[in-house]
């Protein structure tokens, strides 16, 4: 078989018409595969979201365990430093002693703070010497001879008490 170079000119000549439809299909699957990558990006980063809200949700949860674990601990420390016995240990190490009988005084009221202004008149209302704390000697509170109900020393209480 002979075959006929290219340039002859006896050669057929072909004329392609354009088919205008193929260019329709061709754009119509560019943008069909367009839209599906953009749905797989899409769909990647709402995946890869949603692992890293997982492992943050798991560090919050192990904070909030902790957190709660350590507030108990604190609770049981608070409450071991406020038992009585620990709070009586405490006094002692400071030098305290438990009250005495004779310390009490059954007649004296506790000084609250004041509701009303004080009057002019200092005879009708509130001795001063017992806002302070003072008793005197004779149970009455104008005389001068007020000796103050707390002293430095709880073992002298007793003998001042005995003294009475």
């Amino acid at each position: 078989m002979r075959r006929v170079p290219a340039r002859h000119r006896n050669r057929p000549v072909v004329i392609k018409e354009k088919d205008r439809d193929a260019l329709k299909r061709f754009s119509s699957l560019l943008t069909a595969a367009a839209i599906l990558a953009v749905g797989f990006l899409y769909a990647g980063h709402q995946h890869f979201a949603a692992l890293h809200l997982g492992y943050e949700t798991e560090k919050l949860r192990n904070a909030l365990t902790d957190a709660k674990e350590e507030q108990r601990r604190l609770t049981v420390q608070k409450q071991m430093a406020s038992s009585p016995a620990r709070l009586e240990q405490a006094a002692r190490q400071l030098g305290m002693q438990p009250m005495q009988a004779a310390q009490l005084d059954p007649l004296r009221r506790p000084v609250g703070p004041r509701e009303t202004k004080p009057s002019g008149d200092v005879k009708s209302s509130v001795d001063a010497k017992s806002l302070i704390g003072t008793k005197s000697s004779a149970g009455s509170k104008s005389s001068g001879n007020a000796k103050p109900v707390v002293s430095s020393s709880p073992k002298k209480q007793p003998q001042q008490a005995r003294a009475r």
